[in-house]
């Protein structure tokens, strides 16, 4: 079974690709993989496995 999370980034506008790959390192590192990133960066859809 999978579970999902959508996460609405707050990057300020200095480093704001640095942020943004943080975001995605970060979550990368809980067992989260991106599965969809909204126009413009206003949301990322992130999936990874419930029984992990």
């Amino acid at each position: 079974m999978k579970e999902y999370k959508v996460e609405v980034p707050r990057l300020g506008w200095r480093n704001r690709m640095q942020s943004f790959e943080d975001l995605i390192n970060q979550y990368g590192r809980e067992g989260w993989r991106v599965i969809h990133i909204a126009q413009n960066y206003t949301s990322v859809v992130f999936e990874r496995d419930k029984n992990r």
